[in-house]
């Protein structure tokens, strides 16, 4: 009678284990960016260590303030790649590979029934593979470059299921946001959320990035999709070891459970300054906006770009409009297959692979006043800019917004 959570915590702690255990798992990849490894090193050396568990355990993306935005993140960026080679770290992605939920993925760390866990909230992501992905706090991340393991509270789970095939244009981002304005941002704090349902089972795995990514937008400790077929196909020729599948039992008791309905959806948009404050597109169409931004861990993926593309092919921007391709991978193939193109000669600002304005660091900071429609994952006061307004929504609302200059919908553009 268990969920997937309790299961690979089961094994991560070599014991049987019930939601609501504390217990000292066993962490099988590590991940820290540039933002969080400075803080994790810095503790790590305060507990007088000299050598972590094991480097080749440890992933470590450059992606938060890259290109490096000022002499201070130079210097960090320095001091980190030094430690990195003195460790003997050799996962180790410099300034345009990409953004770390990305990057993990893509050379095969995310894999089903591992226990992966990340010094940054989003690390969740990694659930869409079968994994247990969570974020923990860089000190935390400490510990785990030390020893290899952290305690944990085995987390309850919600099951949420979504059924019906999704119009044209609609998109794994609106699926997403109705899950959250459903759930609320604190609904399922410190609960696991397992994903079913036939609108799962047809996403893509792009798709299914996006859905597990912004689990923690609704409280959650990390969000799962079982691993199927789609699943062992992405992961065929890049796994780095070998793994097994966890999937719940029949009988598994979850604390909660949600259905969503997606056959009639409308595309979503969550409105300033909380991402559960979701609404239709169509009561927030006409909304002026001043910047539209594609890209991040959430929706920079190759098939996010294409959706643009074909929005955006023989129109040109009204608005400034920034799109940042989440890995050099996808930006190589966005260039081989004319993506790229496309996007640049509809007006389109293309940014080299990584976080860019997501976080507020560099690369299309918003002004006081001035209103963003994003694809990223949170549009807190702030975030990208003191005093701006964030609108979230899909890649495809996002371009449709790019040629009118304001809010929307796809569907009829």
């Amino acid at each position: 009678m268990s969920t997937i959570s309790e299961k690979i915590f089961s094994k991560a702690s070599g014991k049987d284990v019930k939601a609501n255990e504390f217990v000292m798992a066993k962490v099988d990849y590590a991940m820290a960016h540039d933002g969080t490894s400075v803080l994790a090193v810095r503790s790590f050396k305060n507990m007088g260590l000299e050598n972590v568990w094991d480097p080749k355990r440890i992933v470590i993306p450059f992606d938060h303030l890259t290109p490096a935005n000022t002499e201070t993140t130079a210097a960090l960026h320095h001091d980190i790649r030094e430690w990195i080679g003195e460790q003997g770290i050799p996962n180790f992605f410099d300034v345009g590979e990409g953004i770390c939920h990305q990057v993990l993925p893509e050379n095969g760390f995310a894999m089903p029934g591992k226990l992966v866990v990340g010094a940054d909230s989003h690390s969740c992501t990694y659930g869409a593979f079968g994994a247990f992905g969570t974020g923990v706090g860089a000190t935390d991340m400490s510990e785990i470059f030390a020893s290899g393991e952290l305690w944990f509270r085995v987390p309850e789970t919600i099951k949420v299921t979504a059924s019906g095939e999704l119009k044209k244009n609609v998109l794994a981002k609106d699926v997403t946001l109705k899950v959250i304005g459903t759930v609320g941002a604190s609904g399922a704090t410190y609960k696991a959320a397992e994903f079913y349902g036939d609108t799962i089972t047809d996403m893509s795995i792009s798709g299914r990035m996006t859905l597990s990514n912004m689990a923690i937008e609704m409280g959650a400790k990390a969000g799962i999709v079982p691993p199927d077929q789609k699943t062992f196909d992405f992961l065929e020729g890049r796994a780095v070891e070998g793994y097994e599948p966890v999937y719940a039992d029949e009988d598994a008791e979850y604390c909660a459970e949600y259905d969503i309905d997606c056959a009639n959806l409308e595309p979503q948009v969550a409105l300033p300054h909380q991402v559960d404050n979701v609404c239709d597109v169509s009561e927030i169409e006409g909304k002026k906006v001043d910047q539209v931004f594609i890209g991040t861990c959430t929706n920079g993926r190759l098939e996010d770009l294409e959706v643009a593309a074909e929005l955006l092919k023989g129109e040109q921007v009204a608005v400034r409009t920034i799109v940042i391709p989440a890995s050099r991978s996808i930006m190589l193939e966005a260039v081989r297959n004319g993506t790229a193109e496309i996007l640049l000669d509809a007006g389109v600002t293309l940014g080299s692979p990584g976080c860019g304005p997501c976080l507020g660091g560099h690369m299309g900071v918003i002004g006081e006043g001035e209103v963003c429609i994003s694809t990223a994952n949170r549009n807190f006061k702030g975030r990208m800019g003191k005093g701006g307004f964030i609108y979230l929504a899909s890649p495809a609302t996002a371009a449709a917004s790019a040629i009118t200059g304001e809010i929307t919908d796809p569907r009829i553009v």
